[in-house]
Parts: structure tokens; C-alpha cells; sequence
């Protein structure tokens, strides 16, 4: 194998993103990185802590990506069109990049690296909510029932497991059926 020197962490880490991407997660490690760089496989660790550092180092990254996806999906919206822009730049990002949308939802050792990664999903959730009058504790209720509402929309769709007719006109059933809950006047009391 040739030697391929003055690789930087940033390498390591699109080497890595090259594998999820194309293979999935579990396609992953050291080794694996290492081969597309054409390197040894202790040549990583000077960059990473091993596959859980990696690991954690991905799952930052995608988050601040998936975090900017959501973001830009609102730019000069506002209401209901900003929930459905949301809703679909969610799918759309958790669909086209599945094993980088898995590591959004790992647990990582770099708590503070992550929750500042994340901020950018949250601030924009956050705003979206505030349109409707939602904040403080009704505004993390609607936001994770959003988040979990989507999530197993996109993980049951990725499964293969919602059954036959269109998946496009559950989807937009479903982010109705959010916005009634967004508008309800009864929403998220004491969540």
C-alpha cells in the first residue's frame, strides 16, 4: 500500500463520511479509514481516539450539518410554511445520508462538543415554535413531540416498514396533523 503522508483530521474524517455514506455505519473503522487514505491503520491515531473517538468526532460533525440543513430549509419562512420546509429538509437530509443521520442520534462522549453542534437545530426549532406562541416548557414539548414525529416517520420509511401506497402523502398527513397540534389551544400543557 503506498504511503500517503501530512493526512490531517479533517481527511480522516471525510475518508469516514465516504464510508458511512456509501456502506453505512457499520461499515466503519479504523482499518477501513485508514485503506481510503491509503495509510496504515496506526497512522489514525494521532488524529482520533480509536473508532469511539471517531465515532464521536463524526457524529458532531453530521450534527452541526444536519443542524445547517434545517436551518437554511427556513431561511425567509415563517408558520406553517416553515414547519412543512422543516419537516421536509428533515426527511430529505435523514433519507439521502442515512448513516450520517445515525450518528446524529449517538450518545457522545464530548457532551459539550455535541450540544454546541446541535444548537443550530434547536435555535431554529425554537424560533419556529416561538411563531406560534409556543416557549418554555411548552415549546420543548412541541419540539420533541415534532422531532419524535418525524424520527419514526423517517426510520419506519428507511425500514421499509410503512406498508404500500404513498409514502409522500403519509408524510404530508402527518405534518398536518403536527401543525393541528402546533395550533391546538390545549397544546403541550405542562410538558
Amino acid at each position: 500500500m503506498a504511503r500517503r503522508l501530512g493526512i490531517t483530521h479533517d481527511d480522516v474524517l471525510v475518508a469516514a463520511f465516504a464510508i458511512v455514506d456509501s456502506d453505512g455505519l457499520d461499515a466503519l473503522s479504523i482499518t477501513a479509514a485508514a485503506d481510503a487514505l491509503g495509510v496504515r491503520p496506526p497512522s489514525l491515531y494521532s488524529h482520533v481516539d480509536g473508532l469511539p473517538g471517531l465515532l464521536d468526532d463524526l457524529a458532531t460533525k453530521a450534527t452541526a450539518e444536519f443542524g445547517d440543513a434545517l436551518r437554511d430549509s427556513v431561511d425567509q419562512r415563517s408558520g406553517d410554511d416553515a414547519i412543512v420546509a422543516f419537516a421536509d429538509a428533515y426527511r430529505s437530509w435523514a433519507t439521502r445520508v442515512p448513516g450520517r443521520y445515525e450518528l446524529t442520534l449517538r450518545a457522545a462522549a464530548d457532551s459539550d462538543a455535541r450540544r454546541i453542534a446541535g444548537q443550530g437545530a434547536l435555535d431554529t426549532m425554537n424560533k419556529l415554535l416561538a411563531g406560534y406562541g409556543l416557549t418554555g416548557s411548552r415549546s420543548v414539548g412541541a419540539g420533541r413531540s415534532l422531532r419524535a414525529a418525524l424520527h419514526g416517520f423517517v426510520t419506519l420509511e428507511a425500514a421499509d416498514n410503512l406498508g404500500r401506497g404513498s409514502h409522500d402523502a403519509s408524510f404530508s398527513y402527518l405534518i398536518g396533523l403536527i401543525l393541528d397540534g402546533i395550533r391546538s389551544p390545549i397544546r403541550n400543557q405542562g410538558a
